[in-house]
């Protein structure tokens, strides 16, 4: 197996892409690092949640955010890492089917680019602590990923906190509730289920009332 099909071994072993509209993808360096993507997607799934995804190393280094990202410097929010994505993710925005993993309605619930304040960003991930700056429609400014030293649920993998860091675009709004339409289609997840003939209750879920 190449390096390159190992970075995405996990994601493919879980979905079936004959069934799926999930990208299968593939790892893509691309030369530029001034433009690397980010998204967060909103996911109705078995509960609601929010990915999200930061471009490195040709793939889309993908965190689960059960309660989505705050504006206010003093929440904290769990941040679960999952399996690598392809950067062809961050177009995805549809329906899953049920049966397969992750089956739901994912919309894209932001999207932009990316900056680490240290360019070596591995270096930062194996300290514990990945300071950034985020520039999409919704989210802005100065954030920290900060490994928590616990373990949540018996899971293996170490968790995170999602934190926005102090400057001009922190604030006590409800960013979610505020802004809740993709920013790819101003649709909510009922219309996204909708048109692509999802399970439109479950998706209401995720919905604001």
């Amino acid at each position: 197996m190449t390096k390159q099909t190992s970075l995405l071994k996990d994601y493919r072993e879980k979905r079936n892409f004959t069934v799926t509209g999930e990208p299968e993808g593939s790892v893509q360096h691309r030369s530029s690092k001034k433009n690397l993507l980010y998204v967060f997607q909103k996911h109705q799934a078995s509960h609601l949640h929010y990915d999200f995804r930061l471009e490195w190393g040709g793939v889309l280094l993908s965190w689960a955010v059960p309660k989505g990202p705050s504006l206010d410097t003093s929440v904290k929010r769990l941040a679960e890492p999952v399996e690598d994505h392809p950067l062809e993710y961050a177009g995805f925005e549809g329906v899953i089917p049920e049966g397969e993993y992750g089956a739901g309605t994912v919309m894209l619930w932001d999207l932009g680019t990316w900056t680490p304040d240290e360019p070596n960003v591995e270096a930062s991930l194996k300290a514990g602590e990945l300071k950034f700056k985020l520039n999409g429609e919704k989210l802005r400014g100065a954030w920290v990923l900060i490994r928590s030293g616990s373990e949540d649920h018996g899971s293996k993998k170490p968790q995170w906190l999602l934190i926005k860091r102090k400057d001009r675009y922190a604030s006590t709004d409800d960013v979610l509730a505020e802004r809740p339409r993709s920013v790819a289609s101003d649709r909510l997840l009922t219309d996204i289920a909708r048109d692509f003939n999802g399970d439109v209750a479950k998706a209401a879920k995720g919905d604001p009332d």
